[in-house]
């Protein structure tokens, strides 16, 4: 259990139609598809960084998702309490991206001021914009803010060295992304920037977003990142829990990306 580097946790699932999530099969109204989530942890030097803290089971109830693991659960089951997760990279803040805030005691939260600014203002006046945002996940990280514990960035930054975050926008308008390069591997960590792998090869979009060209331009930043060789996961795609092997059998929910 610790030959790795970079686990992506798989916490929940859902089936929707295909045409809410910017997949093509058949009819787009009647054609089921299936969306995975993910948390990603990292663990790099004396450190434990924990990207993003999944959908609360309150709001996987209210959205009709489900919760396969907890994942605090996850962690506990891979020997790791939440008070020893060091970071948490909050992507952006969207429900199933940062819920879960405050069960993690110890934690420096990394967000980007634009998705700050973004989740707090006149935007959430629309129901479009603020569809996929929790009031309740938004409100936890203004708390943290005001216990001195969120670090906020404005653009790229460096958590620590070979792990930096890329500000790349489009699906919200604070999305970051995660690149660990510790001078063998280099791995990204997409999150919302590339839901599924096929959009990068077509130039797809998920049909909720901020800004479809930034959305679009982000993936030649994904590419940029991950170079010729780097693992850049998506965000949502099933073909993770395929093209990565599990940790145990005992722990298939954790998927060892390096």
């Amino acid at each position: 259990m610790t030959d790795w580097k970079v686990l992506a946790i798989h916490y929940g699932t859902a089936v929707r139609p295909v045409g809410e999530l910017g997949l093509e099969a058949g009819d787009p109204h009647d054609a089921p598809g299936r969306i995975e989530y993910f948390v990603w942890l990292i663990r790099h030097g004396e450190r434990l960084i924990l990207v993003d803290t999944g959908f609360s089971p309150q709001e996987a109830e209210r959205r009709g998702r489900t919760m396969l693991i907890h994942p605090v659960e996850a962690l506990r089951q891979l020997g790791i309490s939440a008070s020893s997760i060091t970071d948490v990279v909050i992507t952006h803040l969207h429900y199933d991206h940062a819920g879960n805030l405050a069960d993690f005691p110890e934690a420096l939260f990394h967000l980007q001021d634009r998705e700050m600014a973004y989740g707090t203002g006149r935007c959430m006046c629309h129901d479009r914009l603020r569809r996929p945002f929790a009031v309740d996940a938004v409100v936890d990280a203004v708390r943290l803010t005001f216990s001195g514990r969120v670090c906020f960035h404005d653009g790229n930054g460096e958590i620590m060295e070979g792990l930096t975050i890329h500000l790349v926008g489009g699906h919200s308008r604070g999305l970051q992304v995660v690149r660990l390069d510790d001078g063998n591997d280099v791995v990204v960590i997409a999150s919302d920037a590339l839901h599924f792998q096929r959009f990068l090869e077509h130039d797809d979009v998920f049909p909720l977003f901020a800004d479809y060209a930034d959305v679009l331009e982000g993936y030649r930043t994904l590419r940029e990142l991950s170079g010729p060789s780097g693992v850049l996961v998506p965000g949502h795609d099933p073909a993770v829990l395929t093209s990565f092997p599990s940790l145990s059998p005992d722990l298939a929910f954790a998927k060892v990306l390096r």
